[in-house]
């Protein structure tokens, strides 16, 4: 467990802002919406800013101010940043990230969740907030070799808590992360108090028609939901699960190819019908992009789909069911994701549900969107099963 800092030679910033400006770009096109992906135009603005306004060093001296190590786990150096809150009886919390997000999702939030008495919080809600990148995304990797299954991830996740000296603690993730949480709380139940997610994908039972009869006009909303995402949705993810090293060659030598991968996803899957900055942060997303160009982590991410397309939605297959998650369950359903999940299909994966919430706003990315209504949630759940 090795003390880390992020120190970004300056001629990596240099050459990151003379390529955005020799970007050669496509032809536009007759349309400046988002239906044939991120539009010219918006893209061509959004890098200008990255390349002209944008402050990396700004960005790097935020992270700085947080603990961060990189760990040993499994042959590979995993980035942890690691916030232990000055409350000693702070319940222990470790937060997995999906993609194209990266740690960044989770800067907003630690504070509160760490030390929420500055920040106008009960000391009682306090935690000790673990964030580990995913092998491959960030500072964590390159792989040195393939096959980094959920199972695997979920078995380093179990290790680094322990190596902390937390034995028992709260597990929560989104996107990718979700399903490593699910495989956590299955691995580690002894140890995991609680599993929270604000992502499920729950597909009705295959084979079973019956499963479909009396569905509520939002439950048949959400099934239409999940289907137009398996239909339109997961190209990226038919790419990254199958030819991850023909797109890092591209991603590691175009930072606006990077930047419009990532970018389109925000859009899509964040709560808004506009542009990505309107629910997020433009200094934020670009933050996230830079850790991936930095990095040169957008084919070494992609690589987590191809080890694990055995378990990933397609537009002709669902995915398997997990196993069920033994330990108590929260769920965040926020109404602006890229899928909704059904109570009703989720429970054989989640037989333990002792929180169900229902938000007004925000998307796929909640500690970006909405950091105030994701501290709450897991504020509350904390509380939920602490009482049981």
């Amino acid at each position: 467990m090795n003390p880390f800092r992020i120190d970004i030679d300056r001629s990596e910033i240099e050459d990151l802002r003379a390529r955005i400006r020799a970007t050669r770009w496509p032809a536009p096109g007759p349309s400046t919406d988002w239906s044939r992906g991120v539009p010219t135009p918006y893209l061509q603005e959004l890098a200008a800013y990255w390349a002209d306004t944008f402050d990396w060093y700004e960005a790097q001296d935020e992270i700085n101010r947080i603990s961060q190590s990189l760990v040993g786990l499994d042959g590979l150096d995993v980035h942890v940043l690691h916030a232990r809150s000055p409350e000693p009886d702070a319940t222990p919390l470790i937060l997995t990230h999906g993609w194209p997000s990266s740690f960044v999702e989770y800067l907003d939030v630690i504070g509160p969740l760490s030390d929420p008495r500055a920040h106008g919080g009960d000391p009682a809600d306090a935690f000790h907030v673990v964030v580990p990148s995913l092998p491959g995304f960030g500072f964590s990797g390159p792989q040195p070799e393939y096959g980094w299954t959920l199972p695997r991830i979920a078995g380093m996740w179990a290790s680094l808590m322990h190596q902390l000296g937390y034995e028992r603690y709260i597990a929560q993730g989104g996107d990718i992360g979700a399903w490593v949480t699910q495989t956590l709380a299955v691995m580690d139940a002894p140890h995991v108090a609680g599993a929270h997610l604000n992502f499920l994908i729950t597909p009705p039972p295959p084979g079973d028609p019956a499963a479909l009869a009396g569905l509520t006009e939002q439950e048949g909303a959400r099934l239409g939901l999940l289907q137009r995402f398996a239909d339109d949705g997961v190209g990226y993810m038919a790419l990254q699960a199958s030819r991850p090293q023909t797109l890092a060659h591209s991603l590691s030598d175009s930072p606006v190819g990077q930047l419009a991968w990532i970018i389109e996803k925000f859009h899509d899957w964040a709560d808004t019908e506009k542009l990505p900055e309107d629910a997020i942060s433009r200094d934020r997303l670009l933050m996230n992009a830079s850790v991936y160009w930095l990095t040169r982590s957008g084919g070494t991410s992609a690589n987590l789909y191809y080890d694990n397309r055995d378990v990933m939605p397609s537009a002709a297959t669902p995915p398997p069911l997990p196993p069920p998650v033994p330990v108590p369950s929260g769920v965040s359903v926020y109404p602006g994701d890229a899928a909704l999940p059904v109570r009703r299909f989720a429970e054989p994966m989640l037989p333990n549900i002792v929180q169900w919430t229902e938000h007004d706003r925000g998307g796929h990315f909640p500690a970006l969107e909405e950091p105030d209504l994701f501290v709450e949630d897991i504020r509350s759940f904390a509380r939920t099963i602490s009482q049981r």
